[in-house]
């Protein structure tokens, strides 16, 4: 057991020789497996750490004992931590310029005067490791190219809504003879007119508020990439459910009349909602597109973007956030532009896609799982690389020293 531990110790287990699982499965005790895995199937360090149960009980190896199955079972899980906790270390050296051959925990072992036994067998010892390596600093690429792709997603989604909208336009029934449903708000707040312009004006606070954040936070190549990721997927199933059911107007005082006869002229009234972001502040007048709001929906995203990304201690930030997310939400009603149902909708949607993207995002077990990358690819892709929960760190936008070189190498192109 003290060769396997010397032997962990020099050499990254995914570097292992066929003789280095062999003096692994000695000192676990499997040493009758030894000849199976390594002489007859050649399993050096990579393999062995892709072994499951099923390759246990399954040909070509097939033990016959449970108990053996499930003590190498458990070796094995001991072992993956050793192996993640050796990633961690080497990530966190790479980054910080060091490529020491010693790991800080052979070197806690040998400063302590660890057994060698405990080092194998205590789970307790490796648990609280791996928390403490977890500590460490986590490195966070801003991957402009996984930016790129989400802008991409963001700006088809944008088209592709806008489009949908003036088809819902086009569908949206004779208010003469379907009158506004029954509304339980609407029927009894009376109708104001500047209402409308006001929601988004409070959008446009939130949308400046997050823009600041943005702008000083350390990563906001992520945070950036997650508003356009989730802010897309919304606005595309709002696409779906405006198109497969069309509401009567919510308000008598709105005028839907106009109508487009080919598609030339969808395509540009499409471009006109794009370029006016899809505001009557510059000058739009949209019908039909009603299940579910969109005001509501972006309300609530900066609102959930803003108490995410700022610090946790700057209350008032987020009083003011939630206030102008209220507000934006009651002026969006007062204006009868919506039927309460929409807004409802577009409040409980938005916020539980930002809150399951969050919580898949923060938790890295979940990236094992085949379903996630199946239900959730575009998530899989965004979120592979990020080693968890991102932090609330904050710089200048313009970094001083790359300043600083940029016109020392102005001065020297001069000088030359």
């Amino acid at each position: 057991m003290t060769q396997s531990l010397n032997m962990e110790n020099k050499k990254l287990i995914s570097n292992w020789t066929c003789d280095d699982v062999k003096l692994w499965l000695k000192s676990e005790g499997f040493g009758e497996y030894a000849q199976l895995l390594c002489d007859e199937h050649g399993i050096d360090g990579e393999v062995l750490l892709t072994i499951t149960v099923k390759d246990l009980r399954d040909p070509p190896l097939q033990l016959k004992k449970l108990c053996d199955i499930k003590k190498l079972e458990k070796s094995l899980k001991q072992l993956h931590k050793k192996w993640d906790v050796e990633n961690h270390i080497l990530l966190s050296e790479h980054e910080n310029g060091k490529y020491s051959k010693k790991t800080k925990r052979n070197e806690q072992i040998e400063r302590d005067g660890m057994e060698s036994s405990d080092l194998v067998s205590s789970d307790e010892n490796d648990e609280s490791y791996v928390k403490k390596v977890n500590t460490r600093k986590k490195v966070f690429k801003p991957e402009y190219n996984k930016l790129l792709v989400s802008f991409g997603y963001a700006f088809a989604t944008s088209w592709i809504t806008a489009y949908v909208m003036v088809i819902c336009h086009e569908k949206v029934p004779d208010k003469k003879k379907y009158p506004p449903l029954p509304d339980v708000f609407l029927d009894n707040i009376p109708l104001i007119p500047y209402a409308f312009k006001m929601a988004e004006a409070c959008g446009l606070l939130l949308n400046a508020m997050f823009c600041c954040i943005l702008l000083f936070h350390k990563h906001r190549a992520i945070v950036l990439r997650r508003f356009f990721s989730i802010a897309s997927t919304v606005f595309l199933l709002r696409s779906v459910t405006m198109f497969v059911t069309s509401l009567s107007v919510p308000g008598e005082h709105l005028e839907c009349t106009a109508m487009y006869n080919s598609k030339w002229q969808r395509i540009t009234r499409a471009t006109e909602i794009v370029t006016g972001l899809g505001m009557s502040l510059t000058g739009l007048q949209t019908c039909g597109d009603y299940m579910f709001s969109g005001h509501t929906a972006y309300l609530t995203l900066f609102n959930h973007l803003i108490t995410e990304y700022s610090p946790r201690k700057m209350h008032y930030i987020h009083t003011i956030s939630w206030v102008l997310n209220l507000f934006g939400v009651f002026f969006v009603l007062a204006a009868h532009e919506h039927y309460s149902i929409d807004v409802v909708i577009a409040l409980y949607i938005t916020s539980r896609i930002f809150l399951y993207y969050h919580v898949l995002a923060n938790t890295r077990s979940y990236f094992h799982s085949k379903r996630i990358k199946i239900w959730f690819p575009l998530l899989s892709y965004f979120e592979c690389n990020v080693p968890g929960k991102v932090p609330n760190e904050f710089e200048w936008p313009l970094d001083r020293n790359r300043i600083g070189k940029f016109f020392n190498q102005i001065k020297k192109s001069k000088s030359a």
